[in-house]
Formats: structure tokens, C-alpha cells, sequence
């Protein structure tokens, strides 16, 4: 059985809306004031399941990362581009857009559990993809990547009332990466 693991970049105060500035917010682009080393690469540890499991975006996260992803050459990029990705949209993704994304079928719920039952599912950002599973008690563990800044604005990944258990931090560049199980 897989699990569904939530990745994202956070800040100290909990707030994972526009790392990377291109949402336009005052508050933006937290993320990058560290360099290229603070985000690049699997910084997030996935390593072998960028091969065996699946990406799970929400449309707008999709939309923004096929932008950006196609035209890297790094190994990182290459196992990205080369994974299986599921887009949770209701319209039709353009054709060639980003390699190996196929748009979900039928309910959100049904698809991750489907999958779940044979390989890891992650969802990358997709506020409205992780508040979905999250509600319906389906995260598995979230792995995260605390930025040493509070910004004090914006879309907080916890609502209030999660528990979780920390399996391990480490260092990751500037930022700790904080791998936590949500079955306590």
C-alpha cells in the first residue's frame, strides 16, 4: 500500500502561498531570497518515488510547473519530467504540455485511493488538492521545508487541531526539511 505524502515549501510562521514570487504578492518569493541552492533539486527527498509513484497537482500548481519544468536538463528535472503526473482539473490539459500528465477522472477521493492501493501518491503546493485530502483525513505524511522567515500574510498549510508525529529534520541548505506522520 503507498502512502499520500503532502510536500511543500513553509515558513516559520506556516505560510506556503507564492515561494517563489510568481503569484504577485506583497509577501512573495520567501523562498528564493535564499538562492537557488534553498530550492533546487530533491530537496524533499523523493528520490526512487519519482520513478514508482505518482504527482499529484492541483491545476494552477500544474499549469505554473509545466512552465517551468519541460526545459530543465539537470537529473532532478529529468526524473520530474520523466514521472507520472496527475492533474486534478475539469478541463482538458493541453496537449504536450508537460510530459506524462493525464488529467483526473471521477472524484479526487477515488483516484488517490485507487492509486494509493498500488504506489505512493505526492501532491506538490495545490492548496485546494492538500485542503481535500486533509480533510477527508487522507494525508499520509507531510514532508516540509521550513524557510527561516515569517511573513507574517497568507495561506497557511494547517488550519488548527492537526497532530502529527516528527520521524525525522535534517538541514537542507537554509531550510530544515521536517518529515511528520499524520497516524499518531
Amino acid at each position: 500500500m503507498g502512502r499520500l505524502i503532502v510536500v511543500q515549501f513553509i515558513t516559520l510562521d506556516g505560510v506556503v502561498a507564492d515561494p517563489d514570487g510568481s503569484d504577485g504578492t506583497p509577501f512573495g518569493g520567501w523562498a528564493m531570497r535564499f538562492g537557488p541552492e534553498g530550492v533546487a533539486g530533491d530537496k524533499f527527498r523523493l528520490g526512487e518515488i519519482l520513478t514508482t509513484g505518482t504527482l499529484l497537482f492541483g491545476r494552477r500548481t500544474w499549469e505554473h510547473f509545466a512552465t517551468l519544468w519541460p526545459a530543465r536538463d539537470d537529473a532532478f528535472s529529468r526524473a520530474m519530467n520523466a514521472a507520472s503526473k496527475a492533474v486534478a482539473t475539469t478541463r482538458a490539459l493541453p496537449e504536450a504540455a508537460w510530459s506524462n500528465s493525464r488529467r483526473v477522472d471521477g472524484g479526487l477521493l477515488d483516484l488517490v485511493g485507487h492509486t494509493r492501493a498500488s504506489r505512493d501518491v505526492v501532491v506538490i503546493g495545490s492548496g485546494s488538492v492538500v485542503d481535500t485530502l486533509a480533510a477527508a483525513g487522507a494525508v499520509d505524511e507531510y514532508r516540509l521545508l521550513t524557510f527561516p522567515v515569517a511573513v507574517g500574510d497568507g495561506r497557511r498549510l494547517f488550519r488548527g487541531g492537526e497532530r502529527l508525529a516528527l520521524r525525522s529534520a535534517e538541514r537542507v541548505g537554509p531550510a530544515t526539511l521536517s518529515i511528520y506522520d499524520t497516524r499518531v
